[in-house]
Order: structure tokens, then sequence, then C-alpha cells
């Protein structure tokens, strides 16, 4: 990590004996990034090592965060973690900081002793001044060390969406000191010598980590956990009961016709958002986007069927206040605006593994999956943007006073169900 003077007679080796071992033991393990890496800086602080801030960073994939910091310092308790959005990536703090230049560069060590200035300064570093400290050194460890030979000198531009070839890939690893005289630069070989050991045992439960938010993201929260957990098989599935929520979007087909690609991109993000919110604030999962509709649902597995319509109930009135406070934002801005309809059934519906043999979808089925989608297709000639089904308003256990006081609209043949079934609407 370079040179600095040294002032005062150099201390005695870090005895960090047996280090490797107890790291690569936590990452086998797989404990969280965070907790391995407070276990390092805290072995390491412990034999001895004089660090007062310790910065931990690494790309990820996921779909709002292009990468995540982990600050360590030897007072606090635990380790402070920070999501970086990936609009962060683009902006000038970075663009003036260490681990961009590194990366950029294609550099694998910085030195900097912070009470003199000189060489190229950061902004990260008059905070690092205002705490006290004097002495800053940075490491990476590369995930492919040929990317070092291959990135040309210079700076790159900053990537707004994670790792490319432009910049660096892999653990960086910083630390600073309050004493006058700095690091001692043979503990500081001593330090470095072991980064590898944690940059293998992090980057193995950051993948981890990375493969459940790919699913969580793609499939839902217990659906993801259940594929990575196991449930892979073609054909697996359960019967459950669940509170079935199906929604579509009203005035979309229109806007397909007259709308630029990305404007009407955006557009449906908007409202599918607005339309997803409100389940995963109340206890459900959405399962898929189908074009500009989607479907969710409410498990009833350990729960009271009344508990869990509520929470679908909720989720609905929610969506309801939601639409007209998005669509009046958007008519002010001179924006496209739409309307929504929502089918909320309940039913057994088996959920699991269906399609190709290299290419599953886990997802709901069944008559009760059918029978939202009818429902649903119902509320434009209704007038509604919420349905009902006779099955869920019993279920939810109705009475009289309650806070979402069902109303009946009769009887309607449903396309592919033999008998007229009941509706029921909010006010």
């Amino acid at each position: 990590m370079g040179d600095a003077p040294l002032t005062s007679p150099p201390p005695p080796p870090l005895n960090l004996e047996g280090l490797p071992a107890r790291v690569l033991r936590r990452g086998l393990q797989g404990l969280p990034v965070g907790e391995q890496i407070d276990g390092f800086c805290r072995e390491v602080h412990n034999s001895g090592f004089p660090l007062k801030r310790v910065s931990t960073g690494m790309y990820t994939l996921h779909p709002r965060y292009g990468s995540q910091t982990f600050v360590w310092r030897p007072d606090a308790d635990g380790i402070e973690h920070i999501p970086r959005e990936r609009a962060v990536l683009s902006q000038d703090l970075y663009l003036k900081s260490p681990v961009h230049h590194m990366r950029s560069r294609g550099l694998l060590s910085l030195r900097r002793r912070l009470d003199t200035k000189g060489g190229e300064d950061f902004v990260l570093f008059d905070e690092l001044r205002a705490e006290g400290l004097k002495d800053y050194a940075a490491h990476i460890v590369p995930y492919d060390p040929d990317q070092v030979q291959n990135l040309t000198k210079g700076p790159k531009g900053a990537s707004d969406t994670g790792p490319s070839d432009d910049v660096l890939n892999g653990i960086f690893f910083s630390c600073a000191t309050d004493l006058p005289q700095g690091f001692d630069d043979g503990q500081l070989r001593q330090v470095e010598e072991a980064l590898p050991y944690l940059a293998l045992a992090t980057k193995s439960r950051l993948t981890y980590d990375v493969a459940s938010t790919v699913l969580e993201t793609y499939l839902g929260r217990d659906a993801g956990a259940r594929v990575l957990t196991g449930a892979i098989e073609r054909g697996s599935a359960e019967a459950i009961r669940a509170v079935i929520w199906f929604a579509d979007l009203r005035g979309f087909t229109k806007l397909t016709d007259r709308l630029p690609r990305d404007l009407l991109v955006a557009t449906l993000n908007d409202y599918l958002e607005a339309m997803a919110e409100p389940v995963h604030a109340h206890n459900g999962q959405i399962l898929k986007f189908m074009g500009d509709g989607l479907l969710g649902t409410f498990d009833l597995t350990g729960r009271a069927a009344a508990d869990v319509c509520q929470d679908a109930l909720a989720a609905a009135t929610a969506l309801q206040k939601t639409f007209p406070a998005l669509n009046d934002s958007r008519r002010a801005a001179g924006k496209p605006v739409m309307e929504f309809g929502l089918a909320l059934h309940l039913g057994e519906v088996f959920y699991g593994n269906i399609g190709a043999r290299e290419r599953l979808d886990f997802t709901v089925i069944g008559p009760a999956v059918n029978e939202a989608s009818r429902i649903q297709a119902l509320c434009r000639p209704l007038e509604r943007n919420i349905l009902v089904s006779s099955t869920f308003q019993m279920a939810a256990g109705q009475k009289t006073g309650s806070a979402w006081p069902l109303q009946s609209l009769g009887f309607h043949a449903l396309r592919g169900v033999r008998e007229p079934q009941e509706l029921f609407g909010l006010p």
C-alpha cells in the first residue's frame, strides 16, 4: 500500500495467526457480509493495528442499489451498512472519491497522509480530517486479476449500473488512523495479505444475497425464498388457500398507440408501482406482472381467513385512495392518466412450479385464479374499480359498522363458471 515515513520505533508485528482460517470459516457458515467484516476488523484491531475507521465497499445487483458500503469504527456498536442508490455512482461526490479513482484507473493500492496536502485530494478526506485522522490506506482485491492489466490508464466515466469492463471490480477496503506517525508499513502489509481471505468469504455470501434479491425481485418474496431453498423441480406444487389479487390498468392499450416508447414505459412503471405498493405493505406478495396487470396473493397459511381478508381490504382501500392523487398530479404535469380494475377472491390454488423443463414459472394456478380474472373483467361494465367475490366477503366476516362495509352488487354470470356469482363492492 506504499511507504510512509516513521517518526518512532516500529511496533512489533501483528499477531494474526489463525485469522485466515477463522475468516474462511465465517464465510463457509454464510454469515451476513456485515457480520463477516465486523469480525475481521475487530480481530485486526485487537491484534494491535490502530484502526479508527474502516470502509469496505462492493458492487451489487439490485433494482435500486448499485453498490453497498460497510463502515466500521472500534467504538461503535456493530457495523454501519450503507446501500448506495444507482444514481449516486454518477454524482460528483462519488466521482471525486478514492474508490472511483482506484477503480477507474485499475489501481490496487492507495496511501495518503491526511495532515498534509499534496497530490490529488478527495472530498472524503475533509471528513476524515475533521475526525482527527492522520493516515489513510486503501486496497482493492480484484475478482479478476487480468482486469487490472486490461484497464488503460486514466480516469473512466462512472457506471450507473454497477461493474463493467471500464472499472475494476472487486472488494474495496480502506482504513484510517489517528496516530500521528500513521500506520506501520510492516503491519499494513500483514493486513493487506489477509484481505484476499476476507474478499473470498464476503463474495461467497454476496453471491447468495444477489441470487436472493434477483429471485425476490422477479418471483416475489415467498416464491423466491422457496426456489432458493430447493423448490425448483417442475411440477412441485402445494395446495394452499389464499386471497387472490387480480388487478389491471384501464386505458393502457390506447396509450401504446400514441406515446413514445420511453414515456410509455415510465407511465406503466408509475402505475404498476402504485398498484404493487399496497400489496407489499399489507402482507401480500406480487407473483407476476402481466403486461399492464398483476397477480398477487395473500397466503392464509397459519393465519385466520378474516385477518388475511382484512389485510387485502386495507390494501385495496389504500389503492383506491392512491389513484386519484396520482392522477391529479399527472394531469397537472400534462401526463396521461389511467384507471384500474381490481378483483379480490379467495380459494384453493396450486402454488409452485409449472412450465417447460428449462424454463419454469413459480406461480398459482387453479379455478380460483380463473374466477378472479373473470371477476376483474366485470369492473368496467359494472363501473367499479374494485369487485369482491362472495367467497371473500363471507371469509372476511363482515359486520355492521365494519371499516369496510361491502355492498352487494347482485348476481352476475362469469365466463366459464356455471352458476351466477354474487359480487360486492367497496362504497
